[in-house]
């Protein structure tokens, strides 16, 4: 039975049951990583907290640390009840990280493979993973997905974003190679979000993993 590693961006949890339960429907094992950048930035907008992003990771202050908490923990529970019974909610603690501390509490994630994934997926669970690493420490979500799918050793992971894939040229590409991705970021000619989703994505291509970001393939 193969592993599909889902991650959902904080724009389209609604889209995440569909996508997990189609996956579970073929006989897969899902987990599920997800992000809620959206929910996070209005929190702190609202509140009046300067939203500060640094090669698309969250700088993240004691204030910005606990909207991140309490906006990744409703999101959690939201996805959570969406899939159904079998989803188990891990709103936090179960990732590897190294800090970064210039940006905070801040954690670039690294390849493991937690035991409480691993005991919920041997008991038929679908975890439901926020990106709160150790310490805490606030993680790009897309980044510890392709860790998690690494470290789990996942056939698949999908990135579910509010977009159809990775334009290149106007138009939405159909594969990117990852030596390509990694020049574009580096050459500045694309930013923003899309940055550490399309390095993210590389680094589990080269490590065996098949990754799509929308209806764009990423390979190695």
């Amino acid at each position: 039975m193969s592993l599909v590693v889902v991650k959902v961006g904080g724009a389209v949890t609604d889209d995440a049951a569909h996508w997990v339960k189609s996956f579970v429907a073929q006989g897969h094992k899902v987990v599920v990583v997800h992000g809620a950048g959206p929910q996070i930035s209005g929190e702190l907008e609202r509140r009046g907290i300067p939203v500060e992003f640094v090669d698309g990771r969250r700088v993240t202050s004691d204030a910005v640390l606990e909207v991140v908490r309490e906006s990744f923990a409703a999101v959690n529970a939201e996805i959570a009840a969406a899939i159904g019974p079998r989803a188990l909610p891990i709103p936090e603690g179960v990732l590897a990280a190294i800090r970064i501390p210039e940006l905070g509490h801040v954690g670039r994630p690294i390849p493991a493979a937690p035991k409480p994934i691993l005991d919920a997926l041997t008991a038929g669970g679908i975890p439901v993973v926020a990106p709160l690493a150790y310490g805490p420490m606030n993680v790009n979500a897309d980044e510890a997905a392709a860790a998690l799918a690494v470290g789990l050793g996942a056939e698949r992971l999908l990135f579910l974003t509010d977009v159809p894939g990775v334009f290149l040229e106007g138009e939405v590409a159909n594969a990117i190679v990852a030596d390509e991705a990694e020049r574009l970021v580096h050459s500045g000619e694309l930013t923003d979000g899309i940055v550490p989703k399309l390095l993210a994505a590389a680094r589990a291509a080269r490590n065996g993993v098949e990754v799509e970001i929308g209806r764009t393939a990423v390979v190695a």
